[in-house]
């Protein structure tokens, strides 16, 4: 959504502003996203992704001890994937939260991952 380069831009923007509800991101999710931010774009444009939580477009959730418990697992489980830390908190928040939707490019990992809640993940923008 930040890069106006990227091929999903206008799909994303278009997803988040037709959003009526909260966008909620894992805190390991603001740490990785701005970081790829101010690698390909710079500075400038991750401070506009952090305003985002100032101003409450995006909302932050921190991880509770359960949650890193259901990361582990998620990790060992999915070993050959791999899925990686910051996807297994998006699945170990949905799961503790009871969320079905992701907000995500990602099909390949979110579509294998069989959470606790749900049979799939509904995975947005379609």
């Amino acid at each position: 959504m930040a890069d106006e380069s990227d091929d999903d831009h206008h799909r994303c923007v278009r997803y988040v502003s037709a959003l009526r509800g909260r966008l909620l991101v894992p805190a390991p999710v603001v740490a990785e996203t701005g970081w790829l931010i101010e690698r390909r774009l710079g500075p400038d444009d991750e401070a506009v992704f952090i305003d985002l939580f100032a101003v409450g477009t995006l909302e932050v959730v921190d991880l509770v001890g359960a949650d890193y418990v259901r990361i582990a697992e998620l990790l060992r489980k999915y070993a050959d994937f791999p899925l990686g830390t910051v996807d297994a908190a998006v699945v170990a928040v949905a799961e503790r939260l009871k969320l079905t939707e992701v907000a995500t490019l990602d099909r390949r990992h979110f579509s294998a991952v069989r959470p606790h809640h749900v049979t799939a993940f509904t995975l947005l923008p379609q």
